[in-house]
């Protein structure tokens, strides 16, 4: 998962600690209880004084205008009507975008109000991407974990590209540990840093091989003793292969949650921490995958699709990017604009949605 945009970046640079789920699970305490949709009560309102009627103020045209993040979205109308949740159409989103700045948040939300907005957001992305999943093709867990450590500065396109020949020739951890160094540099060469990596994955295959029996551990305190596995990789591993949740803070999730002004803070321990205190645990994984999808496709690190943003009355940040819908829509980026995903083997509900399979290497 290479950071920053091309598409999915995906690759994080060598895996940079996450915050763990414990810490955040822990600060959830009343701030994680369920919270309507919407702003803050008429009650929080008054006490809050004039301060709280002007936020209050502020925040009712970007209801009534947002039709991107309101009931009239693309995809909630089709629901409504009974039809599948397809991707929705080209160009729907920035149609429906606002064309003006949206009043954001005030500087000076509580807690409760962050809260309220941070699940709102989340739940409008699960709208938008009802198909996100992790863009690594994989098919159990040695594979998954590889396959992350080969995403650390590349796409994950590149990866899916490479990984075929790599798992036909070295199925098991067994036979990766046992491998010849210089011939698996060989397959990897594409990804990039191809010699660490090469001895990442034969470095962790030979710690799965002597340590536990050929079989990728289901227990954080297990896989970040592997080679090349940090807290990153290794939520990514339990998130996708065993169902356990987990934050992945990768370039893009980073990136977002503070636009959205979820947190300030900059270290990845810290930040998991603080966004996991804003959602129930359950929902970590999925989270993790909608704020990297909209990262990748529409909120880009240097031309963030605004115009075409289905978030925006939600967004503090709204206007650092292309306001312009027409404009905005050209930035789209994967299925939203007309390509293929990352995946050669993508999930059913993608495919089901529009969205078309990535080309083997070598392709086109």
């Amino acid at each position: 998962m290479k950071k920053e945009p091309k598409g999915r970046a995906r690759g994080a640079a060598e895996d940079r600690p996450a915050p763990t789920g414990e810490a955040a699970d822990a600060g959830a305490g009343s701030a994680g209880q369920a919270v309507p949709a919407g702003g803050t009560s008429s009650a929080e309102e008054a006490a809050a004084g004039p301060a709280g009627k002007k936020r209050a103020a502020a925040r009712k045209p970007a209801s009534a205008g947002g039709a991107a993040a309101g009931k009239s979205a693309p995809v909630r109308r089709a629901r409504a009507a009974g039809r599948s949740s397809a991707a929705p159409e080209e160009g729907a989103a920035a149609q429906d975008a606002p064309a003006r700045t949206v009043a954001g948040p005030a500087g000076n939300e509580s807690r409760t109000a962050l809260v309220r907005r941070a699940r709102r957001i989340n739940r409008e992305l699960a709208e938008v991407y009802p198909y996100a999943h992790p863009e690594l093709d994989f098919e159990n867990p040695f594979q998954l974990v590889v396959a992350t450590v080969l995403s650390a500065q590349t796409t994950d396109l590149r990866v899916n590209q490479t990984t075929p020949a790599l798992f036909a020739k070295y199925p098991t951890p067994e036979d990766l540990a046992a491998a010849n160094p210089e011939e698996v540099e060989e397959i990897l060469r594409p990804t990039g840093f191809f010699r660490a990596k090469t001895r990442s994955v034969i470095g962790l295959s030979k710690v799965l091989a002597e340590e536990f029996g050929g079989e990728v551990p289901g227990r954080l305190e297990d896989l970040v003793k592997l080679p090349g596995v940090g807290r990153k990789t290794a939520f990514v591993v339990l998130g996708n292969a065993f169902g356990r949740p987990g934050i992945t803070v990768d370039t893009h999730f980073q990136r977002l949650v503070r636009r959205w002004r979820w947190t300030e803070e900059t270290d990845p321990d810290k930040i998991e921490a603080a966004v996991g205190a804003l959602f129930p645990k359950s929902d970590w994984t999925d989270l993790s995958h909608h704020v990297i999808w909209h990262g990748r496709r529409i909120c880009h690190a240097r031309k963030p699709a605004c115009g075409a943003c289905p978030i925006a009355p939600l967004c503090p940040a709204y206007g650092e990017g292309e306001t312009d819908p027409e404009k905005a829509k050209k930035l789209l980026k994967y299925e939203k604009g007309g390509l293929p995903g990352q995946r050669l083997k993508p999930p059913q509900a993608y495919l089901d949605a529009g969205g078309r399979p990535a080309p083997p290497l070598g392709a086109g």
